[in-house]
């Protein structure tokens, strides 16, 4: 399906979308990430850039990458590097990203499977990726995911370990899966 049709809801809510989804516990992301200084860090499906412009301290490179033009004009508007892209087509070389975060986006990406595979090979042979999801086995969860098929939203979420599997499948290695709160975190490396 198009970025278009497929991401449009993102465009009109982009100006609200910081405000509605508040709360992210971003200090626990970033201890998982392990970043230092110079790294180049990709935040996908990134957004706004509210997760990572807490991180963007000037001691790491940070980039935003989203399909939807209107979330990257309020990453922009913040003084991040914004680029437009879609997870399955990533514009990028291959191992030229230190780390990856994808916070509450992957639910979104048409071909999981594809978008695993594209992360895996931008991301550095030493490089750390952090999947910050939903977590599908909580009851409210559940709900939110009723909710976005009812939307037509065309979402699916996994399991942790289900998406894990989705990354060790294209050379992954997983790391640790940590549970947190109604998230969780699916953390990965680089198989050399």
């Amino acid at each position: 399906m198009p970025a278009r049709a497929r991401y449009g809801h993102f465009n009109w809510i982009a100006p609200f979308y910081d405000r509605l989804f508040a709360g992210l516990d971003s200090e626990a992301l970033f201890t998982h990430l392990a970043m230092g200084p110079g790294m180049r860090l990709l935040d996908l499906g990134g957004g706004t850039g509210r997760v990572t412009a807490a991180l963007d301290t000037g001691e790491a490179i940070v980039l935003v990458a989203d399909p939807a033009p209107g979330m990257l004009a309020q990453a922009r508007a913040k003084g991040m590097t914004a680029v437009r892209a879609q997870a399955e087509a990533l514009p990028f070389a291959t191992a030229s990203f230190d780390r990856i975060l994808v916070v509450d986006a992957f639910h979104h990406f048409a071909d999981q499977p594809l978008a695993a595979a594209e992360m895996v090979r931008v991301l550095k042979p030493d490089g750390r990726l952090l999947i910050a999801e939903p977590d599908l086995r909580r009851w409210p969860v559940k709900g939110v995911a009723l909710a976005e098929k009812l939307l037509l939203m065309q979402s699916r979420f996994h399991a942790p370990e289900a998406l894990a599997s989705l990354f060790t499948a294209v050379g992954g290695r997983l790391l640790a899966i940590v549970r947190n709160g109604f998230s969780a975190y699916v953390v990965l490396t680089k198989r050399p």
